[in-house]
């Protein structure tokens, strides 16, 4: 009788053990992927694609930022598998100041900047001498600048790439504009709804966030040929991971891109490449 029980017991313990080597198993066999993003709309975003990568095994975490600069720290850190936020141009300019290694896995979405104001309808009504606040992430101040040469309100020198254009690349000025830049990009709505300067450039994440309305509200918006497309970026040699590819075939989806279009109505614009 002791016999049979102790085979029984063996028999049991033996079958939860591997049933509990199943299960740990299958979890295992699901990825983990973290991605920082900014509020709106990138993690907006990543929430649609959370249910298209659980069919892929991947588990995304989503991180969400206020600033321009903890999510790079964290993805250089190795906090995060990468970040979703910046445009090239910014990129580029972060590695170079910082030292970064990172590689962009695919560009997702263009968000147009634009330029509003309280006290003007147009930019034809600035008049002379009117401030213009701007951020103080230098690689926005060529997009703002080709932005007002696009319109008629300024001129750039001969020969400036207007990715890489600065203030003092302005050649003509006839309204004498002023241009103040001291400002965190996160900071702008406010001081556009405190009526501060003529006009505020604020970048369409942070004009949603704060319940603007871009194509609506603006007195002048970016192109939508920019080239500031926001990417995946990615530590060198992530870009490669089967997580990562997923998560930009995801992003690029007709079902992302058809979200994307029906949320903010050509204030976010994806793009396929």
């Amino acid at each position: 009788m002791k016999k049979w029980v102790a085979g029984v017991i063996a028999a049991t313990s033996i079958f939860g053990l591997a049933a509990c080597g199943s299960d740990a198993g299958s979890e295992s066999d699901e990825k983990e992927l973290v991605v920082g993003a900014s509020n709106v709309p990138h993690a907006e975003i990543l929430e649609q694609v959370k249910p298209i990568l659980e069919e892929k095994g991947i588990n995304l975490q989503i991180e969400t930022y206020q600033d321009y600069i903890l999510p790079n720290k964290d993805l250089d850190n190795e906090d995060l598998d990468a970040n979703y936020f910046q445009t090239i141009p910014y990129m580029d300019l972060q590695m170079k100041e910082n030292d970064y290694d990172f590689v962009n896995a695919g560009g997702i979405h263009i968000e147009p900047i634009g330029v509003y104001s309280k006290k003007h309808k147009s930019l034809d009504e600035l008049p002379e001498g009117a401030t213009i606040l701007m951020s103080n992430s230098v690689s926005d101040h060529g997009r703002i600048l080709t932005l007002l040469e696009k319109k008629g309100l300024i001129k750039l020198k001969d020969g400036v790439e207007n990715t890489q254009a600065q203030l003092e690349d302005i050649e003509e000025n006839p309204r004498n504009l002023k241009f103040d830049y001291e400002y965190e990009a996160a900071l702008l709505p406010q001081m556009y709804e405190n009526e501060e300067g003529d006009a505020v450039v604020i970048n369409s994440n942070y004009a949603i966030d704060a319940g603007l309305k871009p194509l609506e509200d603006s007195i002048a918006i970016e192109d939508t040929d920019s080239p500031y497309v926001n990417v995946i970026s990615v530590n060198k040699g992530d870009e490669d991971k089967e997580e990562v590819k997923e998560l930009v075939k995801a992003l690029r989806s007709k079902e992302i891109q058809e979200f994307i279009n029906e949320e903010w109505d050509g204030a976010v614009v994806p793009v396929s490449e």
